[in-house]
């Protein structure tokens, strides 16, 4: 494949940092069900869901089938040109390094934003972590009532941005006190706490990203002029 699209660093450059989980998931009802009993992945839907999400200008090949515990940590820059997207049943999910941020911009909470708009009826959890010389994660909570968490920054470190109320997402998902407690909800700052395991808590057994025979789709794709630049920037050095 030699569309390089809209970059200008050649596919061999090595990235700066690295990215950890990066994925955003989209729950329709029924929400109680458990992630090991999905619908095997269906190529067709996985590929339109690729397609049509925000970072993504075009989809340029099928790679093939991966699971979920198989995103790879990017060495150059054609392996940010991977996707992972699946369509289980009444699941969606999808990884894609565009959606990695150094604390300049919010690509989840975008993200999130518009497929509130296209499944208002879904629960929608996103977790993001990149480290480039530090950590900074991203993750949200999107309930079909329209209540809404979001965490962004740097963890143990300031600034660490957090918006809606989490307590009352756990209560309106049936997330016991003692699991917030575990988390250290009650008594850290917002800095310190793993906001992913809480993300985690939000999809409960629906959790897709933690089983190795779950599979999802990989795509080569051509990312937007704007998720690209906003890669370039984030994932190199010197341009």
């Amino acid at each position: 494949m030699t569309d390089v699209g809209f970059w200008t660093v050649p596919p061999d450059r090595m990235v700066r940092g690295s990215m950890g989980h990066c994925n955003l998931t989209v729950l329709l009802p029924p929400f109680d069900v458990d992630a090991r009993a999905f619908p095997a992945n269906d190529p067709v839907r996985a590929a339109e869901f690729a397609a049509s999400f925000g970072t993504v200008d075009e989809v340029l090949e099928e790679i093939g089938p991966r699971s979920v515990l198989d995103v790879p940590y990017p060495d150059t820059r054609a392996d940010l040109d991977i996707v992972q997207a699946a369509g289980w049943g009444h699941v969606l999910g999808i990884s894609d390094p565009a959606l990695a941020d150094d604390g300049n911009d919010t690509p989840l909470l975008t993200e999130a934003r518009t497929l509130r708009e296209r499944y208002p009826d879904a629960r929608i959890v996103g977790r993001v972590h990149f480290h480039g010389g530090a950590s900074h994660t991203e993750d949200v909570v999107w309930l079909p009532d329209g209540a809404m968490f979001h965490a962004t920054g740097w963890p143990g470190d300031e600034p660490f941005e957090v918006t809606g109320d989490p307590f009352a997402i756990a209560s309106a998902l049936g997330i016991s006190t003692e699991a917030l407690h575990d988390l250290g909800l009650d008594e850290e700052d917002p800095a310190d706490v793993e906001w992913a395991d809480f993300a985690a808590l939000a999809l409960g057994k629906a959790d897709p990203w933690g089983w190795g025979q779950i599979q999802t789709t990989a795509f080569r794709v051509r990312h937007t002029e704007f998720a690209t630049s906003t890669m370039e920037d984030q994932y190199f050095t010197g341009g």
